[in-house]
């Protein structure tokens, strides 16, 4: 069965409303392109790391039109290796309309989004979802991912679309290696979904593994 890896950008309070660019998600939020003064080679290394192996990826609506006006233009500039791949492997998106999928290799996903994405692991070794906040938090709810490779960023926004607004389902969770810190305060938190819920105790009696 494959893996599906969740890439996540977001802020102290979580927020991961377009930290790309303004015209990510602008919807009212004055702080698009948040991450770009913080982005650093540290960060662009590991992001690039992250990506071998990848085999396909998992794309809502919104990135998939961000991603599919981009990076078909790259391949011969700076980011030419990732442009590459994500030119090359197949492209899956959720969407609840019927969008146009001009990127080659595009599929437009059913509309039983845990169904196909289950499929998709009979398919593919490791899955990326970048971006994609609605799809993720989806995911999320659902435990429908293998690792969450979340960059945690030192600011604080106090608006903004949050990773888990809406709601989401108790889990455990193992961090899978030490936090990598790039020169700019960013931290990469790697984990992966372990099985059952958080177990509860009592810090005054020291009972701290009671289920």
């Amino acid at each position: 069965m494959g893996t599906i890896h969740i890439d996540l950008f977001a802020t102290l309070d979580l927020v991961a409303q377009a930290p790309g660019g303004p015209e990510e998600d602008p919807d009212g939020f004055a702080f698009g392109g948040w991450q770009a003064p913080l982005f650093d080679d540290v960060v662009g290394e590991r992001v690039r790391a992250g990506m071998r192996g990848l085999d396909a990826l998992l794309l809502g609506r919104r990135t998939y039109d961000i991603f599919a006006g981009y990076w078909p233009r790259q391949e011969q500039g700076p980011d030419g290796g990732i442009a590459t791949l994500f030119n090359s492997v197949p492209k899956y998106v959720a969407s609840r309309g019927e969008p146009e999928l001009t990127w080659a290799g595009s599929a437009l996903l059913e509309a039983d989004l845990a169904g196909a994405v289950r499929e998709l692991r009979d398919r593919h070794e490791h899955i990326h979802v970048i971006g994609s906040l609605n799809l993720v938090r989806t995911l999320l709810r659902e435990r429908l991912f293998d690792r969450l490779n979340l960059w945690v960023y030192p600011i604080v926004l106090g608006v903004g679309k949050k990773v888990f607004d809406g709601g989401a389902t108790p889990a455990n969770l193992k961090l899978l290696e030490p936090a990598v810190t790039s020169p700019t305060g960013a931290v990469l938190l790697r984990y992966g979904l372990m099985p059952g819920t958080p177990a509860v105790g009592d810090m005054a009696s020291g009972d701290r593994d009671a289920a």
